[in-house]
């Protein structure tokens, strides 16, 4: 079902494994065009805009763009007690390991009299994006909002897809989860429009610009969100959902063949890949995820992606190899299955989030494990990192001298200052011990 990559008895160099790495077909510069069109119909014509997108892309034009209270209030003593517990259970483990996401504030004495501190300042107001579409999402609700709250951020906006099942309104469990939270500025706004909204504000709505915009979505939030960068913050410019396992023949063939296809349900853009230094462990693996996959609900979306180019079983010489392709991939879930875990642990540097050993599945992320699942898909994981409370903080150096201090700095100041033809620069120092032109 997977195609074969076989990279035995080669050395490739970053390069070319990066053209060897499979990637879904999937072009955000494509569809650029198209979210700047909606972003600029939200900025012209505000929440007409946003209900006629709701028609034309969601699931119809909701009742109100921002979910009134009562309604919030409603869905969430609605949330059956199952449901509730595990949503309260997820969000203590996320509140505990975003808690440690939070950098000290840390003060540097350089002499007497000269010291910089280093502070970590949240943004005020943030919007966050939950999708809707084909599923629907409350832990995504759980993992935008508590690093938010954790690292001090004070005005929470939340936007998600209105849905045809529920008369043009949110999901009730993704509005009771909002509820949950202590989030009640909600609407039901989804796509660029959503994004553009968060980036501009809609006067009509009484909706404020925010600073950061940040949460997963289709091809059109991440163009809309490259769109929006230059104007408030961004997490990153997510894409479908992909998933790397590093195996070898002491895995567990059935326990692999499940994580691959739990991700695979998820779009049929998402990326399931193996990388094995044993053939005839990946064929069993092949087995296991032929049968897994007829048997799941989502079978028909399952096969798509598993059989899409963005798939593959790599073989490889040994692990040193698997890990190079790994960090070359830049995964947004790596698992690693292999009896030196923490050997291979030790070579990997690109990933998302890393999930180490057969008890530790992706679909613990994704729900109760305490990590967040926000995280870098396409390969972003080379240069970008999943979302949490420090995605909300800027750091923010304060500086104090004393006279003593800048006094005995003034020379190099001075001498920089000409270097650079930047004579002022020096005299602003100089200004302050009598000098004077």
């Amino acid at each position: 079902m997977l195609r074969t990559i076989d990279l035995r008895g080669t050395r490739p160099s970053v390069s070319e494994l990066l053209a060897l790495v499979p990637r879904a077909a999937m072009d955000v510069s494509a569809a650029y065009d198209i979210a700047r069109g909606l972003i600029d119909d939200v900025r012209r014509d505000g929440s007409a805009a946003l209900l006629d997108q709701a028609d034309r892309f969601d699931g119809g034009r909701p009742p109100s763009v921002r979910v009134p209270a009562d309604e919030l209030a409603a869905a969430r003593e609605a949330l059956s007690p199952e449901v509730r517990r595990a949503v309260e259970s997820t969000i203590e483990r996320v509140r505990a390991a975003s808690a440690a996401q939070v950098p000290v504030p840390v003060v540097t004495r350089l002499g007497d009299g000269a010291v910089v501190e280093q502070r970590w300042q949240p943004v005020e107001r943030v919007g966050l994006y939950v999708p809707g579409g084909k599923l629907v999402y409350p832990s995504s609700v759980i993992m935008n909002v508590v690093p938010a709250q954790i690292a001090g951020v004070r005005s929470i906006a939340l936007a998600s897809p209105p849905q045809a099942a529920f008369g043009g309104r949110i999901h009730p469990t993704i509005a009771g989860v909002a509820a949950l939270l202590g989030i009640d500025e909600v609407y039901a706004m989804g796509g660029a429009g959503a994004i553009g909204a968060f980036a501009y504000g809609v006067p009509d709505l009484g909706l404020e610009p925010v600073q950061r915009v940040t949460g997963p979505g289709n091809v059109f939030v991440a163009a809309a969100k490259r769109a929006v960068a230059g104007v408030t913050g961004i997490d990153a410019e997510a894409g479908p959902t992909d998933i790397l396992v590093i195996a070898d023949d002491s895995a567990d063939a059935d326990f692999v063949a499940s994580d691959l296809v739990s991700q695979a349900e998820h779009d049929e853009l998402a990326a399931a890949v193996l990388v094995t230094d044993d053939a005839a462990f990946a064929d069993r693996v092949q087995e296991r995820v032929a049968a897994r996959a007829d048997a799941t609900r989502h079978a028909e979306r399952v096969r798509t992606a598993l059989t899409g180019r963005q798939s593959a079983v790599v073989l490889v010489d040994d692990l040193e190899q698997a890990a190079a392709f790994a960090n070359a991939f830049g995964a947004e879930h790596l698992e690693i299955q292999v009896r030196d875990a923490d050997a291979t642990l030790a070579r990997i540097e690109n990933a998302g989030a890393i999930f180490v050993g057969p008890y530790s599945p992706v679909s613990l992320g994704d729900y109760a494990a305490g990590s967040n699942h926000v995280l870098p898909t396409g390969g972003m994981a080379r240069y970008a990192s999943g979302l949490s409370a420090a995605t909300f903080l800027r750091p923010q150096q304060v500086v104090r001298y004393d006279e003593a201090a800048l006094r005995e700095v003034a020379p190099v100041i001075a001498t920089l200052s000409d270097e650079e033809g930047l004579p002022a620069h020096g005299e602003a120092v100089t200004a302050r011990f009598g000098e004077r032109p």
